[in-house]
């Protein structure tokens, strides 16, 4: 890029409206606010956006203040991942806004583009997920423990297995602007994508629950995302469960009666929830409707005793994402740094740091003699 006062002027010719919507979702700032902010109307941001019209050179530096990101990177030129929110599985579309579901597929959009920069380096493991000729989740989630080799038993390291076959997951920092938004992915790239939030419950029994619900979209829904779709949510919540706990492991096991110290027990092996077990023994047929409904008052009532309470993803191994960091760290052994990555992507060396879940490096001491 050119420096100096040729830069705003060299970006206006190469401008990339798609990288003003992306800049803007991620910044979750309406159309009306980013105008307000620099001086023009929410019309000429429109117009911006649709490619109508390019802001002018005097522009630039504001719109990048105002979004947080170098004057580069509205240059078109750079591979994009171009999502919307019909292609990925959103739990709930009456919980999330918009804009909320926006900002979502902005970032899922740049992490695309970060691990797209990351295998011109590293060679990421292949994507594994089996193709499945049913519509039956439970015998979907059988296939996909047959071919992974799980057998029967509790699945481990669940976040890690997903990344060993080659789906990329991600746990973006807490967002109070998209606390309602739980979870979500995506097939539309050419990788699949799971984004895990903790905005709503730091539980590892739900996140793991929810990874798995994840894993059924990818592998039930691969071929279209009808978002927020009940009877598609209820499939994966069924994938979920027989993938956690086969029928022909867990039943067993099960006790026959509501039996919460018996419950908790199985959680602890098996990585699940007591409120999933109940679930799961209503399910099975060994308790009522009604008896399952008590069982829920007490748990609700135990909530925040040890043993019931919720359990901090990261006391847990492999359930948060190390994928890109590891192949980071990979490529930087063979010559990468982030001030040439930050620079490939246009982003801010902060921004790659926080998508690759590494720490800024700590300062160092040094002694004077």
């Amino acid at each position: 890029m050119p420096v100096g006062g040729e830069v705003p002027d060299a970006v206006r010719w190469a401008f990339d409206p798609a990288r003003l919507t992306q800049a803007r979702h991620l910044a979750g700032v309406t159309k009306k606010a980013l105008a307000e902010a620099i001086g023009v109307t929410a019309a000429a941001v429109g117009q911006y956006e649709v490619g109508a019209s390019r802001p002018r050179p005097d522009l630039i530096p504001l719109l990048a203040r105002e979004l947080d990101v170098p004057p580069e990177f509205f240059v078109a030129g750079r591979p994009h991942g171009r999502l919307d929110t019909s292609t990925a599985h959103f739990r709930s579309l009456r919980s999330t806004r918009a804009y909320q579901r926006a900002k979502a597929i902005a970032y899922t959009e740049q992490a695309w583009e970060l691990v797209n920069a990351l295998e011109k380096r590293v060679d990421l493991p292949p994507v594994d997920l089996p193709g499945v000729d049913t519509d039956d989740p439970q015998a979907a989630a059988r296939t996909v423990r047959a071919h992974w080799g799980l057998g029967g038993g509790p699945v481990t390291h669940l976040v890690r297995r997903l990344e060993a076959h080659g789906v990329v997951v991600l746990t973006p920092p807490r967002d109070p602007d998209a606390d309602s938004v739980d979870a979500f992915s995506t097939t539309r790239l050419t990788r699949p994508i799971v984004v895990l939030t903790r905005n709503r419950a730091d539980d590892v029994h739900r996140h793991r629950f929810t990874a798995a619900h994840e894993l059924g979209h990818l592998v039930l829904h691969h071929e279209s995302a009808v978002p927020g779709d009940p009877a598609r949510e209820r499939e994966a919540d069924a994938f979920a469960a027989e993938f956690l706990t086969p029928r022909d492991s867990i039943l067993p096991a099960l006790p026959k009666r509501v039996d919460l110290k018996h419950l908790a027990d199985l959680r602890r092996t098996w990585g699940v929830s007591v409120h999933s077990l109940v679930y799961r023994c209503r399910e099975l047929g060994l308790i009522s409707d009604s008896a399952a409904g008590r069982a829920y008052q007490r748990l609700h009532a135990l909530a925040d005793t040890p043993g019931f309470a919720p359990e901090p993803v990261d006391t847990f191994p492999g359930e948060l994402p190390s994928l890109l960091a590891k192949a980071y760290e990979l490529a930087c052994a063979h010559g990468l740094d982030l001030a040439e990555l930050a620079t490939e992507l246009s982003w801010h060396p902060a921004r790659v740091r926080e998508l690759l879940g590494v720490r800024a490096g700590r300062p160092v001491l040094t002694l004077v003699e």
